[in-house]
């Protein structure tokens, strides 16, 4: 059975932190920016406590509706107390996400971070994977996905081949290769592939991160970083933009998640997709070599 079809825009606007921080105002605001914006919205039944997806929810009310084209994605996320990830778990957790969004049906409904429970147990009959399926098959969901982080474990869930989408983080970019092998199979299997976290949890747009993927940067990984880094100058390219293209650009990748905490950073976005990265920088980035490990697993 091929994957279904997952409708998608080059650009991806996540919102794990919308809701977490600020004021009632500013995240109103931020919301009905989002919503605005002619990118795909990706939230989660986890992010921010569920406040992520009331306050896409209250924008949504706002706007008297999804306007036409309009696409937002959500998680299925284990049980926040006890940590169970099965059927009752994969059916609460949706019908949680579809009353907070103020819709009735999800156009892609991942997995979300399933890596404390064996794959096993979720891939095992009545478990979330079949139940997940059961939602497609009915369509109340239009497509499922896994999303998460652990390379081999992702790997291991795109092969069964039940899924018909992957998001995999900070694990393709400027500075992190290490998930094209999963990737390929993906594509292999005409999966629809989200690529997030493009600039590594920040340290390729902030000089200033000491940290890759939220974890400390190996001292050979920084040096690699400071070649990167110069090679930018020599081509007179912001370092962050080349990030964002390296994902946009690869045909490995249907679209590329980028997480928005403000206003102000959605304005970044727009600029840096909008930025020329010339060719003979990336000519010369092969010239760099594959960068050393970066501690992500």
């Amino acid at each position: 059975m091929s994957p279904a079809a997952v409708p998608t825009t080059p650009l991806t606007l996540g919102t794990s932190f919308l809701g977490a921080r600020g004021d009632a105002a500013r995240t109103a605001e931020l919301a009905d920016r989002l919503l605005a914006s002619p990118h795909a919205i990706d939230t989660s039944n986890a992010y921010a406590g569920g406040r992520s997806e009331q306050h896409l929810g209250a924008a949504v009310h706002r706007a008297g509706g999804l306007r036409a084209g309009q696409i937002i994605y959500s998680k299925a996320d284990a049980d926040p107390r006890t940590g169970v990830f099965d059927r009752d778990r994969v059916l609460t957790s949706l019908e949680e996400s579809l009353h907070r969004l103020e819709v009735d049906h999800l156009p892609l409904y991942h997995l979300h971070d399933p890596q404390p429970r064996p794959v096993a147990e979720l891939m095992a009959p009545g478990g979330a994977v079949e139940t997940l399926v059961q939602l497609r098959e009915e369509g109340v969901v239009g497509a499922i996905g896994i999303a998460a982080g652990p390379r081999e474990m992702v790997h291991e869930y795109v092969r069964t081949g039940a899924f018909d989408a992957v998001l995999t983080h900070n694990r393709f970019t400027l500075a992190d290769r290490s998930a094209r092998p999963l990737m390929e199979t993906a594509r292999e299997q005409g999966m629809t592939v989200f690529n997030a976290a493009p600039f590594g949890g920040g340290v390729l747009a902030d000089p200033s991160k000491q940290e890759y993927g939220y974890r400390p940067l190996p001292e050979e990984l920084v040096r690699w970083i400071e070649r990167l880094r110069e090679l930018a100058r020599d081509h007179h390219v912001e370092l962050a933009a080349a990030a964002l293209h390296f994902s946009v650009r690869s045909d490995l990748v249907d679209s590329t998640v980028v997480g928005i905490t403000t206003t102000e950073r959605l304005r970044q976005l727009e600029r840096l997709a909008t930025s020329v990265v010339p060719d003979a920088f990336w000519s010369d980035l092969d010239g760099l070599g594959e960068p050393p490990a970066s501690g992500t697993d």
